[in-house]
């Protein structure tokens, strides 16, 4: 939502100008994927359980069955092991995801899990709103830190920037830990000061055994419903905002744990109390997960190579939506590549969005795109905010990060990638319904766009490394 590209809206120009320079200076490249990736030789897809590490035996048994449901697709062999070289997490059998569409639907369960907490609540959000919604957690976290259970709270400085400092105060007060994300006051940073570094992360972690995350931060304008009074303004007009969370339980909650208290400690946080943050985890249901951290402290974005890698070895289809998108050239590259060789590739943007930056910048890619036969949706009625890819009907992953320079090279991000039909089914209904709400984009249409709109586009296409 609040991103570099329209502080200029909370700043006066000259900040913005200084801030603009100090985020250039610090500019960092994206990897060559193709290099990287072929460097990585193919090896035998592990798993793991509850329990730690799955045989090999057992871990063939895994892909067979799951190629025997989905046509024996390649995918399944060429980026489990990619990912695995990649990206070092483990693909965690034994997990329930549930997914969950728009804000009321997951704040509704987020408020049961934080209900039925008995041990400690990790939250870690970009964005914390002191609205309706953003009290409505503050009052349920208070509540549950009087009864003895522990909760930690980091939010980023960037994103918690229209938030009273009141708000985190009360909750420090009542005993709750709370950590800012790498503060916009150098003076208050704790270690080296990295502004253009930010926790984009949307992660909410209950016991250690059930966890949230997706692209929904706390803020009322998610909870909206068509045509009520609290959606928010954009463009001078009342819009809704679309979005996409999943619910996990099961041993790969684990894995996320650990990436939030990394963070904790990376950001020198209070020692966190004592309390049961890796408690033994039993299998919840059949799903099979890896949780994908990324960071620009990492070596390059490991969830830019698994997107990049998943697009390169995809078969039949591709369906990605995104609320930025900026790509690099590789990204391009590799849908139009993807695109050249039959496979259906398909991007659903926002026909609308709450930065005018970022939203020219992204239809500047557009002719080149739709000429190389890639299809692109513009999704109406509400602002796209879901960061989602579904790949041959197979392969899904829902996060934080978004197609674009500022997710892959400055911020901290979190998805999922969740392989197997039954949940693939799920995505496919959410997304055709995403597909009816949208308007397709024709190139011989796009051709006759207007003269101040290539104007913007090449504008806000100069500034694409800073979005």
């Amino acid at each position: 939502m609040l991103r570099l590209s329209n502080v200029h809206s909370l700043l006066n120009p000259a900040i913005t100008a200084v801030l603009l320079l100090i985020a250039a200076a610090g500019c960092a490249a994206l990897p060559d994927s193709d290099a990287i990736i072929e460097r990585h030789t193919a090896q035998a897809a592990r798993f793991e359980n509850a329990r730690g590490a799955i045989s090999a035996q057992k871990s063939a048994a895994i892909i067979a069955e799951l190629k025997s449901k989905s046509g024996d697709i390649d995918i399944l062999d060429k980026q489990i092991a990619l990912e695995q070289a990649i990206v070092g997490s483990p693909l965690v059998v034994g997990n329930k995801v549930t997914l969950l569409q728009d804000g009321a639907a997951t704040y509704a369960a987020m408020f049961a899990a934080i209900r039925a907490a008995s041990d400690h609540i990790n939250l870690e959000s970009y964005i914390i709103e002191d609205d309706e919604i953003g009290r409505q957690f503050s009052d349920l976290l208070l509540a549950q830190q009087q009864r003895g259970i522990q909760v930690n709270v980091i939010y980023d400085s960037f994103g918690g920037i229209n938030t009273p400092l009141a708000y985190f105060d009360r909750l420090r007060q009542g005993g709750i830990n709370v950590l800012e994300f790498n503060p916009i006051n150098p003076l208050t940073a704790k270690g080296e000061w990295q502004f253009n570094n930010r926790d984009h992360r949307k992660l909410l972690i209950v016991d250690g055994r059930t966890a949230f995350i997706g692209g929904i931060n706390i803020s009322e304008v998610y909870s909206s419903i068509p045509g009520s009074r609290r959606a928010k303004k954009v463009a001078g007009k009342a819009v809704d905002w679309r979005d996409t969370d999943l619910q996990i339980e099961g041993p790969v909650v684990g894995e996320l744990q650990k990436l939030f208290i990394e963070t904790w400690t990376k950001q020198h946080g209070k020692p966190l109390l004592k309390k049961d943050y890796f408690p033994r985890l039993t299998a919840q249901g059949k799903d099979i997960v890896r949780a994908i951290g990324s960071t620009p402290d990492d070596p390059y974005s490991l969830i830019y190579l698994t997107l990049i890698s998943a697009i390169g070895n995809a078969e039949r289809d591709i369906y990605l939506t995104s609320a930025y998108f900026v790509p690099d050239s590789q990204l391009l590259k590799a849908l139009s590549d993807a695109a050249g060789r039959g496979v259906d590739v398909n991007l659903i943007l926002p026909g609308q969005s709450d930065s005018q930056i970022v939203f020219h910048a992204g239809r500047a890619n557009y002719s080149e795109l739709l000429k190389a036969g890639v299809k692109i949706h513009e999704r109406g009625g509400a602002v796209l905010h879901s960061k989602t890819a579904l790949i041959d009907g197979v392969w899904s992953c829902v996060g934080s990060t978004n197609l674009d320079w500022r997710s892959f090279l400055d911020n901290d991000e979190v998805n999922a990638v969740v392989l197997g039909r039954d949940f693939a089914r799920q995505m496919t209904a959410m997304i055709a319904r995403d597909l009816a709400a949208s308007e397709p984009i024709r190139l011989e249409n796009w051709a006759r766009r207007s003269l101040l709109l290539r104007v913007k586009e090449w504008g806000a296409s100069l500034l694409q490394r800073l979005l």
